[in-house]
């Protein structure tokens, strides 16, 4: 049986994360419940780092993507390994601050950013703002003006790669909602000569996510390259950083294809010295943005079978938890593998069965068709590489209630976001407002 480097199996047959009993973190915090390991978060990060090492690049940064999953104890992991934190709302924004992140370490990125959004990552002096459309421009400007600063800012561009991947995983596909044509670029840089208080340093794209082949990143730096000796040629601008974004394809099953990341880094600087070279051009800082890299391995959600039935054609093993904590089979049509954390030394009665989720939905379907253990009522099932977009993209559909989280380490475990009550429900409701008219 392939197991992740991260788990084991005791001599009862227990599935381990980190060296802590799955069965034990469900007695004590209940399921549905995701688990983080702290080990494998750091060494994903510690991965990225020594890849740019070795491939002989000086200047690097690396945001860690915090809409793939962000709280306070992640804020705090990221800055003690001392890298940088990518946001693109107010909210993620303010879970960093609140958690006292270095501001001169977080980029601001969206394609829509709220005036209030920028007023507050202006005034908290955040590193960088990835400017979306030239329409932020003159927010930033004008903001900056207020607060009698100069905001530096990369421009998003639209590179017009498609990195076969999901239609909604795309980002740089020439019709994409992000970004800005590399057409206008000229006009739009013309256009920041005149803003006083704005500072354009580079350019960023983030061409999707799930991608699988170091290719398409090499295809956006050469991109990047025919932008930056344009703007050399035609406006005398010479820009010192290019943000390659994230999207580094992680295997959530047999399904999905891992990207090599000390090759990917390897060949981004190559390509970058390669270019800087030919074209007499100054090194830039290459920066890149990792999410689901960093945390999708890291996480194991585990849930409580809570009834069993079969259908003409399939046996449905039905879960106390579903697409409000992991939406995305339902929306990206994701594949997972699952083991029945309290039976892993079992080797006999497999079956085909369907792990479906109890939201009133028929398509809340966990994993379609997998073969399993006889199971019965309250066996424990994991599901592992489910750190990503799961707990950031959950919801209380049907008034179900968003999971724990514990974090785990070598043994240890404690709990990093509580389970919700009912309560949580309705703490925004207003029942006795007065009727007001204008």
């Amino acid at each position: 049986m392939y197991l992740p480097e991260n788990m084991q199996i005791s001599e009862q047959g227990i599935l381990k994360i980190s060296g802590v009993s799955c069965v034990d973190l469900a007695k004590k915090y209940a399921t549905p419940l995701l688990v983080l390991d702290e080990v494998q978060i750091r060494d994903n990060i510690n991965k990225f780092n020594e890849a740019f090492i070795k491939s002989g690049c000086e200047t690097f940064f690396i945001a860690y993507a915090s809409k793939a999953f962000l709280n306070s104890e992640m804020c705090k992991i990221i800055d003690d390994e001392e890298i940088g934190l990518e946001v693109v709302s107010g909210g993620e924004l303010y879970i960093a601050l609140r958690n006292n992140f270095p501001s001169k370490k977080i980029y601001f990125n969206g394609n829509n950013k709220l005036g209030e959004e920028i007023e507050m990552a202006i005034k908290n002096d955040v590193s960088t703002i990835v400017v979306d459309n030239e329409e932020e421009l003159y927010k930033i400007n004008k903001i900056s003006k207020k607060y009698g600063k100069k905001t530096r800012i990369l421009l998003r561009i639209i590179p017009k790669i498609n990195p076969n991947t999901h239609k909604y995983l795309s980002t740089g596909q020439i019709d994409s909602k992000f970004g800005i044509h590399s057409e206008d670029l000229l006009k739009v840089t013309k256009n920041i000569k005149g803003l006083d208080n704005l500072e354009l340093n580079g350019i960023h794209s983030h061409i999707g996510s799930q991608i699988s082949e170091p290719m398409y990143y090499l295809n956006l730096v050469e991109t990047f390259f025919d932008s930056l000796i344009t703007l050399k040629e035609r406006e005398n601008v010479v820009l010192n950083e290019i943000d390659i974004g994230g999207g580094f394809g992680i295997s959530h099953s047999s399904n999905e294809k891992s990207i090599d990341i000390f090759e990917t880094i390897n060949k981004v600087v190559s390509c970058v010295k390669t270019l800087t070279k030919k074209f007499e051009y100054p090194m830039p800082k290459i920066s890149i943005e990792p999410g689901r890299s960093i945390i999708s391995t890291a996480g194991t959600t585990l849930y409580t079978v809570g009834s069993i039935k079969k259908s003409a054609n399939k046996k449905y093993i039905i879960v106390d938890g579903g697409m409000t904590d992991n939406i995305r089979p339902c929306l990206y049509d994701a594949k997972y593998q699952v083991y029945v954390a309290n039976k892993m030394k079992e080797v006999e009665n497999f079956e085909k069965v369907t792990i479906a989720g109890r939201a009133c939905e028929s398509g809340d379907i966990l994993i379609e068709e997998t073969s399993l253990p006889r199971l019965s009522v309250d066996d424990l099932l994991a599901i592992p590489f489910t750190g990503d977009y799961t707990y950031s993209m959950s919801s209380n559909y049907n008034g179900f209630l968003r999971p724990a989280i514990v974090l785990v380490n070598e043994g240890k475990h404690k709990l990093i976001t509580r389970r919700e009550v009912y309560e949580d429900l309705v703490t925004k409701d207003i029942t006795n407002n007065i009727w007001q008219t204008f």
